[in-house]
């Protein structure tokens, strides 16, 4: 399923209407809680220009852009972590995810029910966050007993490993998130970090009206949105300002429509590519690619992964076999022209198992099979 964000907030905050939009899925958007009782998926593509200039260039047959999977998780409510509502099935599904995208309503509609009678978008991320962090503190609690039994014997990296543990509950306790704990904590507590549901790098969605379907938020503001931007700004999370209800509109669109849509309404964009690109780079990834009269095929990896890492998000016999790579960059490839005249100007490098993969390498992997 490669990399995945999944959605999750309040009932009725507009999770489902966004996630049809972003995906063109039939998951239900009614307007009562729990309407989505599993999580729908979908795969989406990444919008990147320079496969398209790329793919023109070559002539490829084909254009495979990378993507990104989203999970559209069913609502929660206070109570979660101890099972109320969908609680446990909910809490599973976050567990599964590489990244939270938490939707979050900014919109006044009289016509659809907040669960909590009123708007307030920082009250609605607290109640999430409270029971994300609920729960950790019980995963943790319940390897307590081990670590300190461990410590007791002497063992040092059993002490060590109780002092962090101890440290990262008691932040909890203070409404922390563990993914802002220090980075000596995350290595020793290595293993209990993969099950932390606060672990997980997340970004906000402010789901709002049509008319601040363009709205740049001021972190001194005083609308909702504004608001949130200030509270996503201290937790070092971007936001991605979307009108689900101007998403779904585009989303019906004949595609050679939406761009004459979008100047009408002053977007450069949709939303929800902006969104894709947020997931895409909250989770830390870049894009290379292989390009070829049969196909202009875009990947993605983590930044930092070397030339064999790489090479293994293909297949796994380009990793075993790695030889060499050849890399031409995307800048260097279209003002060449072709990958011929790119390699008659000598932009074409051959580089070994060390060298770190950049985002818009152009990649030919030699391996042995």
């Amino acid at each position: 399923m490669g990399f995945s964000c999944g959605f999750v907030g309040l009932p009725n905050v507009g999770k489902s209407t966004i996630f049809n939009a972003l995906t063109s899925a039939k998951a239900a958007a009614e307007n009562f809680p729990f309407c989505t009782i599993e999580p729908n998926t979908g795969m989406v593509p990444v919008p990147d220009p320079r496969l398209d200039k790329l793919s023109k260039l070559a002539g490829s047959a084909k254009l495979i852009p990378t993507q990104m999977t989203f999970i559209d998780i069913a609502g929660l409510i206070k109570g979660a972590s101890q099972g109320e509502g969908l609680g446990n099935k909910f809490l599973g599904h976050i567990r599964s995810v590489d990244a939270i995208t938490q939707v979050v309503r900014c919109f006044e509609d009289g016509d659809v029910v907040h669960v909590d009678g009123e708007i307030n978008p920082i009250r609605d991320i607290e109640t999430i966050e409270t029971e994300l962090i609920l729960s950790d503190i019980d995963s943790l609690e319940k390897v307590l007993p081990k670590v300190e039994k461990l410590s007791r014997s002497g063992d040092k990296d059993g002490v060590k490993k109780l002092e962090a543990l101890n440290t990262l509950i008691s932040n909890l306790n203070k409404g922390e998130l563990a993914k802002n704990s220090e980075d000596s904590a995350k290595e020793i507590l290595k293993e209990e970090f993969r099950n932390l549901l606060t672990a997980k790098p997340v970004m906000y969605v402010a789901n709002v009206e049509e008319d601040y379907a363009n709205y740049t938020p001021d972190e001194n503001g005083d609308k909702n949105v504004d608001k949130l931007y200030a509270y996503a700004k201290k937790q070092n999370s971007p936001l991605v300002v979307i009108s689900g209800k101007v998403e779904s509109e585009i989303a019906e669109l004949p595609k050679e429509e939406r761009t004459e849509y979008f100047e009408a309404i002053g977007l450069e964009c949709s939303g929800l590519d902006r969104l894709t690109l947020a997931g895409y780079k909250l989770l830390n990834l870049i894009s290379f690619f292989t390009i070829g009269p049969k196909e202009a095929h875009a990947w993605d990896c983590k930044d930092g992964s070397t030339a064999p890492q790489a090479a293994g998000k293909i297949h796994t016999d380009f990793e075993a076999g790695f030889i060499r790579a050849e890399v031409i960059s995307t800048e260097d490839y279209i003002e060449a022209g072709s990958e011929a005249k790119a390699k008659e100007k000598g932009k074409l490098r051959v580089e070994g198992k060390d060298y770190i993969v950049k985002d818009g390498d152009i990649v030919h992997f030699r391996f042995n099979n």
